[in-house]
């Protein structure tokens, strides 16, 4: 089926998103709408398959080229750091990767000043690479989930995570200091599709590009 063009989409809200978009420009898939837990969809007539996965294999997928096509978070492209053409911002899933500290410590605290620090994050290598160019040595300690916590027990004073609205930092004490990145969803393509498959996919980034640049942000 190398006739057809393939898309890896997160599961979930980007998924639904960025088949919102993809609409726009006559790209749809009738079997997603009633998926079930199908994990494959495919749209015979135009030659179009979508494939559900998580959002950090979304990358994977497209390098390796079982996808041509994906849709992911810049968050996760600056951690994973890998070999994929990246021309388009879908200015969609807004949100800010930040630093954050507990509240009671943020009152005599200046950044400025940190020399040691113990972070706790799903992002590694973009923390490591964000202090290393301010000249801060950092202990990083790699969790998967509920990165709030790790303040509150002691197992790290800071983090670095991703926030939307930052209600759940405050909730648990935390307040944001400093700004790594903003991140929104962006259109990945594998480098030898875009190649084999130029035509279609050429068409599909200026369609996209059209669309983008007339109409609203779909809301998050």
């Amino acid at each position: 089926m190398s006739d057809y063009l393939t898309f890896a989409l997160p599961k979930g809200r980007i998924m639904q998103d960025s088949m919102s978009l993809f609409g726009k420009i006559g790209i749809t898939c009738p079997e997603m709408e009633n998926g079930g837990r199908k994990l494959v969809f495919e749209n015979h007539e135009d030659k179009f398959r979508f494939m559900a996965v998580r959002a950090q294999d979304v990358p994977t997928y497209v390098e390796y080229g079982c996808a041509d096509i994906g849709v992911v978070g810049k968050d996760t492209l600056l951690e994973q750091n890998r070999d994929l053409y990246e021309p388009l911002d879908l200015q969609f899933g807004y949100c800010r990767l930040v630093v954050a500290e507990p509240a009671e410590l943020s009152h005599d605290d200046d950044p400025a000043n940190w020399s040691n620090i113990r972070i706790a994050t799903k992002y590694p290598n973009v923390t490591e690479r964000f202090f290393a160019g301010k000249g801060i040595q950092v202990e990083l300690i790699k969790l998967y989930g509920s990165i709030e916590l790790a303040p509150i027990v002691g197992l790290a004073e800071r983090i670095v995570d991703l926030v939307s609205t930052g209600a759940t930092m405050r909730e648990n004490g935390l307040v944001e200091v400093e700004t790594i990145a903003e991140v929104t969803s962006r259109l990945i393509v594998n480098r030898a599709s875009l190649k084999t498959k130029h035509r279609r996919i050429t068409k599909l980034l200026e369609d996209l590009e059209q669309v983008i640049e007339d109409g609203p942000r779909i809301s998050d």
